[in-house]
């Protein structure tokens, strides 16, 4: 089988897949990550390289970069970015470049499967035509189903196979080929009645995660003015047994499903009339959390009779989530942005990440280093700004560090 996209979703199902005895050829257009794969070692922190080179060296996983090996796979799951463009709009170029890319050397009876975020009706409305452009009818020729992925890098109370996988398909043969397909892997796969059930579904998971975590961003400011700590009061209102799930507030949404996803459902529901008011409340308070802990830094720089012009501040955690290297659409880059166009002097500690690679969104930040971790070095900083709390990070030694 072939996974396009080598990255948080396409190694772990790659592993996953491999692991089971089965064959995976593994495509990317990054030729860097195909030559790390192919020498045994991983370039995510939470995935060991060994695993890696275990399955590169016994031939069950085979990263290339050449799409004409398409031909030779009998199932291609594509886990490619749908990130959104400046006008904050569904971007799925990637997924039709992709598509347009291998549809030469598709053939009769494989399977394709979608697992990338997007809005109802991506895969009947862009992804079908464009396999049919060669001659190939879905549901006769091949089989075309949508899987939504769901990783949680990081989080060792779930393997990326142990997770539920939801499946939709165009028909009742595509299900049935797809469900085949995954439950060779994962033991529990959910049927639904279409690929747009299928999609719409992960976008309510996390459209679930956003509402309720802007919902608590707003609470924490209002708190604040009240002089109440609402990590207190979130700690007691999660004493409820019934009817509360706890949700903690931040400097903003990161990764790379819950700051994008929310808005595929809001482009895609102005089509059918609907205004989603409440999902882009909270995304617009979400977005603006960065800017409230500049005001935070700049009060306390204040305080302390200083100005954030010309002030040295240290960022203590790049990646968007703790315990993990990845900086997808973290809040970080843009609490960073905002300090630096207020002349601030940056610099970042991240046990996770000693050094920012390039990245599509912040590439001026490429090349940036993490400080070391010494008494001398961070005492030197006018501010300090927790934005994600790794347990790797002695937050004991910062307070006696501090004055």
């Amino acid at each position: 089988m072939g996974v396009i996209g080598l990255g948080y979703v396409g190694i772990p199902l790659s592993l996953g897949f491999a692991g089971k005895g089965i064959r995976v050829i593994g495509f990317d257009i990054d030729e860097g990550k195909i030559a790390s794969l192919s020498e045994g070692k991983s370039y995510l922190e939470h995935i060991p390289s060994d695993h890696i080179a275990k399955h590169v060296r016994g031939g069950s996983l085979q990263p290339t970069s050449n799409f004409k090996k398409i031909s030779e796979v009998d199932a291609v799951i594509l886990c490619v970015p749908t990130p959104l463009n400046a006008h904050l709009e569904p971007d799925l170029s990637y997924v039709e470049a992709t598509l347009t890319q291998i549809v030469p050397y598709l053939k009769n009876g494989q399977i394709i499967s979608l697992e990338s975020t997007t809005y109802p009706g991506t895969t009947t409305e862009i992804v079908q035509p464009i396999i049919e452009s060669n001659g190939l009818v879905v549901g006769e020729s091949l089989s075309l189903v949508y899987s939504p992925e769901r990783e949680d890098p990081g989080n060792e109370s779930f393997s990326s196979t142990s997770i539920p996988k939801i499946l939709g398909g165009v028909t009742k043969k595509c299900v049935e080929e797809g469900y085949a397909l995954y439950s060779s892997v994962f033991p529990d796969v959910i049927k639904v009645s279409s690929t747009a059930v299928a999609e719409f579904t992960k976008l309510l998971e996390n459209i679930y995660r956003s509402v309720n975590i802007g919902l608590v961003n707003e609470m924490k400011i209002i708190a604040s003015k009240m002089g109440v700590d609402i990590w207190e009061v979130i700690d007691a209102a999660k004493t409820k047994p019934f009817g509360f799930k706890a949700f903690y507030p931040g400097p903003g949404l990161g990764g790379h499903c819950i700051p994008i996803d929310p808005f595929y459902l809001t482009w895609k529901a102005k089509e059918y009339g609907v205004n989603t008011k409440f999902i882009e409340l909270a995304g617009e308070i979400n977005r603006s959390m960065p800017e409230y802990v500049v005001s935070l830094a700049m009060q306390a720089l204040n305080r302390k009779m200083k100005s954030i012009n010309g002030s040295k501040i240290l960022i203590i955690g790049l990646a968007y989530k703790a315990n993990v290297d990845d900086m997808r659409e973290s809040p970080a880059f843009y609490l960073m942005d905002s300090l630096k166009s207020e002349g601030a002097e940056l610099s970042y500690y991240d046990p996770h990440i000693p050094k920012i690679p390039t990245t599509r969104e912040h590439k001026e930040w490429t090349g940036l280093k993490s400080i070391s971790w010494e008494k001398e070095t961070i005492s030197q900083f006018d501010c300090v700004i927790i934005t994600t709390a790794h347990d790797k990070v002695s937050f004991s030694d910062l307070a006696g560090w501090s004055d």
